[in-house]
């Protein structure tokens, strides 16, 4: 066992001897770490990059390989489907979707900078096929690139700023796009001459406390402790906390109402390794879930209801924004009504049942053991308006938007013990546009950058959340992670990403 804590820094007139030096040590070998690597290389940077596993991943290696890309009149893939994306209705969506968690500065940088971004994982060898896949899925089955991946067309993000579809997915046929997207940025960065150390734990940072900066870290291989000199600088690309049961009850407890977390070595070590050294972690409540209800897309046309039979969300919007409004519901369960025309069998993943059944909406409600009056009201209320075109209570539009007026009716249980809702944390150090971690009263903490789910980026709002946000938040500040680590031995400012 290693002697150090994730809690406390190593000075540095404690390092015995140095067992590597480099200009700008990363931990952690998934796309953020990858994109730092790739940048702080290309400036002529020595890098190290140690990663806990035996090779590349971590989450984004998990993840679909869907990126959040708009903005600057739209993609080759947006424009070609006839969708213009201006760059302010871009920013707009952002803000919006980052509710009162929102970093502007970020927001209106990715906005501005996103083309360019796409254009470089391009040049890394990424690639599209560029074709539009229209409809409501959660991830293309087949190769197709660009997808609807938020609620741009539901209220109120579309009276926010003009719908576009903004995810872009990997040219990869079938789900699991993360790994292959990895796997070029991997490559990629070796090419760079990148010295990639597997089978590394990070234990604790080496901190001059004369200097006030972060100068090294230490890593445990083989169970030995390596102590790392960093000349320019440290990038914690660790991912966040969401397999870490005790961050997750100090920080998240609501995630305990859910039971599929979705990470790899996701146990808040560089959360840790940054407050130690007085890193600011911010938004540290706040999580995605999802229930893939949306598949199949009728279902969407189905209205969803609380234990006391009441409706909590536009159904139109996206599906984990609808999950996480359904996980705030007091109760243990919520309902999704459909009528015959539009039930189809939830895909077994979902782990859905059917709770109730009947003729009527007073017969469903009977059979959930609602009081009298409450559903069926409910429903009442909601066809009488939707016959008229139109949902004054939550804002849900046509075509999605129809009476279910046309028994027989089902109602499809969501039990937050037992149904699959999949869910990683979001919170995490607050840094800068420039990925410098910033300390609790706002200023750099020298030394020390931070990129992907170990901060607070884009994605910081659970119930605003859009596909392809995380990969976009950690390769666009990733690369400027690496950038400023490289840039702070000589004491500059990273270059304009271009």
């Amino acid at each position: 066992m290693s002697g150090y804590s994730l809690h406390q820094p190593c000075p540095v007139d404690e390092v015995p001897a140095w067992d590597y030096e480099t200009d700008v040590a990363i931990v952690g070998f998934g796309a953020a770490g990858a994109c730092a690597s790739i940048e702080a290389a290309g400036t002529g940077a020595d890098v190290l990059l140690f990663e806990r596993n035996s090779g590349s991943g971590g989450a984004s290696g998990l993840s679909g390989g869907e990126i959040y890309v708009g903005g600057s009149g739209g993609s080759d893939a947006q424009r070609a489907a006839g969708f213009e994306d201006k760059t302010e209705d871009f920013a707009a969506y952002l803000k919006a979707a980052g509710g009162p968690c929102v970093d502007e500065a970020k927001c209106d940088l990715y906005a501005h900078e996103s083309l360019k971004h796409f254009d470089w994982l391009k040049a890394q060898g990424v690639p599209y096929r560029g074709n539009y896949l229209p409809g409501k899925v959660i991830e293309p089955t087949d190769d197709s690139t660009l997808i609807w991946s938020g609620s741009e067309a539901a209220y109120p993000f579309c009276e926010i700023a003009k719908p576009a579809p903004r995810g872009h997915v990997i040219q990869h046929m079938g789900w699991g796009g993360g790994r292959p997207f990895v796997d070029i940025l991997e490559r990629r960065a070796r090419e760079l001459g990148v010295e990639v150390i597997p089978d590394a734990r990070a234990v604790a940072l080496i901190e001059d406390k004369d200097e006030g900066c972060v100068v090294g870290v230490i890593m445990r291989i083989d169970n030995v402790d390596r102590y790392v000199r960093a000349r320019s600088g440290v990038v914690l690309a660790t991912g966040g906390f969401v397999m870490s049961e005790e961050m997750r009850r100090r920080y998240c407890p609501e995630t305990f109402r859910i039971n599929s977390p979705i990470g790899d070595k996701d146990d808040g070590s560089g959360i840790l390794l940054g407050m130690s050294v007085g890193g600011d972690a911010i938004h540290m409540d706040q999580f995605f879930t999802t229930c893939p209800w949306t598949m199949p897309e009728p279902h969407a046309h189905g209205v969803f209801v609380n234990q006391a039979g009441q409706r909590f969300i536009n159904e139109d919007c996206y599906h984990g924004r609808v999950s996480r409004y359904a996980v705030d519901q007091l109760g243990d369960r919520v309902y999704l009504l459909l009528d015959q025309a539009h039930f189809l069998q939830p895909i077994d993943l979902a782990a859905m049942s059917i709770a109730g059944t009947g003729d009527s909406w007073e017969e469903v409600e009977a059979e959930l053991e609602m009081v009298p009056g409450t559903l069926s009201a409910t429903m009442s209320l909601y066809n009488e308006h939707a016959r008229e075109g139109r949902d004054p209570l939550f804002g849900k539009r046509a075509p999605i938007l129809t009476p279910l007026d046309q028994g027989p009716f089902v109602a499809l249980e969501l039990n937050f013990a037992t149904t699959y809702f999949s869910f990683f944390t979001l919170g995490g150090l607050h840094t800068s546009v420039d990925g410098e971690v910033r300390g609790r009263d706002g200023a750099p903490i020298p030394g020390l950058f931070a990129a992907g789910r170990c901060t607070s980026g884009l994605p910081a709002w659970g119930h605003g959340y859009s596909s392809g946000m995380s990969l976009a938040d950690c390769t666009f500040f990733g690369r400027r992670a690496g950038l400023s680590a490289a840039a702070a031995k000589a004491g500059t400012k990273a270059r304009q990403i271009a």
